[in-house]
């Protein structure tokens, strides 16, 4: 339909000057006659001749309506946008998916979680490389769509922001806040008898009050963190909550952020380097955050051509204080920690310990340290507390290796009383047979339960086990079992569980050959996860080893499969930065 009051451009106006893109990648979409057609689309949403002479700004969420953790995003994304047009750029908006892992949990569906971290990766690059944008900004809410848009970041290398969606508000139950752990960790109390169906319907429906990720420092929380302490998001932007109209004010800034990026050609890469990562590290440590952290760390460093696996993680993990009373091993909520100043707060009490590289850069341009300037760690407060009077000497994920785990594994001990543990092994080849075990309390006190083939290749996907870990806790057995897995635990679990045990069963690692009634040590304070074998018998059982064909054998999970490599490395699906003969941002 016509509209009279809106003229066409002129002729003169019509085509962008090329020495205004110079060095753009929207100059391929957008100058010269030859791209009079591409220009004829953009005229179709309302750009005007300005707009498309002008840097061109993908603004992606990963909003949703599967799960609270994302429903925000889209409203965000709008005060982003205005921020951009504010700043000279022309904003264009973009979705990618979401696995929403508290929906996913517990059922088959759970093998999609860490795949979509990858596809959210691969389908940025391919809008942003397809579109020919200049530069980006990522707002995220749950688990995997946080280092999926970073690593997407890191991999085009065009300047970017990264922008948490916030955490949700704490629920209230009888008089105390609650979380969504609360809630699994009920269905072992009621499958104990200890909590009621009557008890257990109120709770669910209270748990969860607004929008916003999980409220512990769980996978979400912990990757905000590290998104500002590795420099990619504007400093307090990660613990306002997601209620927040105050939000507003970060999305806006993040918006003019990439602007000023843009100007000064300043990179993720730029940002994101060895010493960077460490901070990283050391944030997740410091507030007992999720061991998730160990394997997105490595992913992203690999699309910045870093070497960086989990055992240098581990390092990092074992030189840090734990300084931040947290959940799911601590007190408190991101509320709380939002409530004395945010995450500027914590990263300001490792930078005064000597535990962080102040003289990192960041996307506003300064560097960390210069950031920090002005914070301090306020008095009368006891969810941050000061290195030099911390909840625990060394963090509160800890890297293991042994015969069990000659590539490594994880495990958090925040909270945790006990450090060692050993026992029989009880033996389960995937995730919903031990889970039935728990739930029949068919398992025995200090048993060590081994969930194997559930890695990257053999699940395929690397499950989390967090129905598996609360229905144990519920049950009042958390301190009186371990478990470890080839697969991975949420950030939400707690308890002596060991995760990301490699090499993966499906590849004839170790925890392959273990069987029932073997003698599992794990030493938190040494570092160790070990079985008590003679060479002999591992010999024999390795002669009798056969690889299981998982039952995906068509799909992504079968391509996915195809193509991971091992957790201890990031479960990475390509050879990243280190093999490109090409950077996107210098097309």
């Amino acid at each position: 339909m016509d509209d009279p009051g809106q003229s066409a451009p002129s002729p003169s106006q019509a085509v962008p000057s090329v020495q205004g893109k110079s060095g753009l990648p929207s100059r391929h979409t957008t100058v010269g006659p030859e791209r009079a057609p591409h220009r004829s689309f953009l005229y179709a949403m309302g750009l005007s001749a300005r707009e498309i002479a002008q840097p061109f700004v993908g603004v992606v969420t990963t909003w949703n309506e599967a799960a609270p953790c994302n429903i925000s995003l889209s409203r965000q994304a709008q005060v982003v946008k205005k921020g951009v047009a504010a700043a000279g750029g022309t904003p264009r908006e973009f979705t990618t998916i979401t696995v929403t892992d508290g929906i996913a949990m517990g059922h088959a569906g759970m093998k999609a979680s860490l795949v979509s971290r990858e596809v959210i990766a691969d389908s940025v690059e391919l809008s942003v490389r397809g579109h020919c944008y200049d530069a980006l900004v990522g707002l995220a809410g749950c688990d995997k769509t946080l280092p999926g848009l970073m690593m997407a970041m890191l991999r085009l290398n065009v300047p970017s922001v990264f922008l948490y969606g916030g955490s949700i508000l704490p629920g209230r139950f009888r008089g105390k806040d609650v979380t969504v752990l609360d809630v699994f960790e009920a269905v072992g109390a009621n499958a104990a008898g200890a909590m009621s169906d009557a008890d257990l319907a109120e709770l669910e429906m209270v748990a969860c009050p607004s929008a916003g990720s999980c409220g512990g420092q769980y996978t979400a929380n912990s990757m905000a963190y590290v998104s500002e302490a590795i420099g990619l998001a504007l400093p307090g932007s990660a613990s306002t909550p997601a209620p927040y109209e105050s939000r507003d004010r970060f999305a806006d800034a993040s918006g003019r952020a990439v602007m000023a990026l843009l100007d000064r050609g300043l990179r993720p890469r730029d940002i994101v380097t060895r010493k960077s990562l460490e901070n990283a590290a050391a944030v997740v440590a410091a507030t007992g955050g999720s061991t998730n952290a160990a394997l997105h760390l490595p992913a992203m460093a690999h699309e910045a051509g870093i070497a960086f696996d989990i055992f240098d993680v581990g390092k990092v993990f074992r030189r840090t204080p734990l300084i931040a009373d947290l959940k799911p091993g601590g007190r408190y909520l991101a509320k709380d920690v939002h409530d004395i100043g945010g995450v500027p707060v914590v990263l300001k009490a490792l930078l005064d310990g000597g535990f962080l590289h102040g003289e990192c850069l960041t996307v506003t341009g300064r560097t960390l340290a210069e950031n920090l300037e002005s914070v301090h760690l306020p008095d009368g407060q006891d969810v941050v507390h000061p290195t030099t009077r911390p909840l625990s000497p060394t963090g509160g994920l800890v890297g293991l290796s042994g015969n069990l785990a000659p590539e490594g594994a994880i495990v958090k001990v925040a909270g945790l009383r006990r450090l060692t543990f050993s026992g029989p092994a009880r033996v389960f080849d995937r995730e919903e047979d031990a889970f039935a075990a728990v739930m029949q309390r068919s398992y025995q006190k200090g048993e060590v339960l081994v969930i194997r083939y559930e890695g990257p290749r053999g699940g395929p996907g690397m499950r989390e086990m967090l129905s598996t870990t609360s229905a144990i806790y519920g049950q009042g057995m958390g301190e009186d079992v371990a478990l470890i897995t080839d697969g991975r635990f949420s950030g939400a679990t707690r308890g002596l569980c060991v995760g990301h045990v490699g090499p993966e069963a499906a590849v004839g690692g170790p925890i392959a050959l273990i069987e029932d009634g073997d003698v599992i040590e794990i030493d938190a304070e040494k570092g160790t996860l070990s079985v008590r074998l003679d060479p002999q018998e591992w010999a024999a059982r390795r002669e009798r080893w056969q690889p299981r064909r998982h039952a995906f054998q068509s799909g992504a999970l079968w391509r996915y499969a195809q193509t991971v490599g091992p957790a201890g490395k990031g479960a990475v699906t390509h050879p990243g930065a280190a093999a490109e003969e090409h950077v996107y941002a210098d097309i």
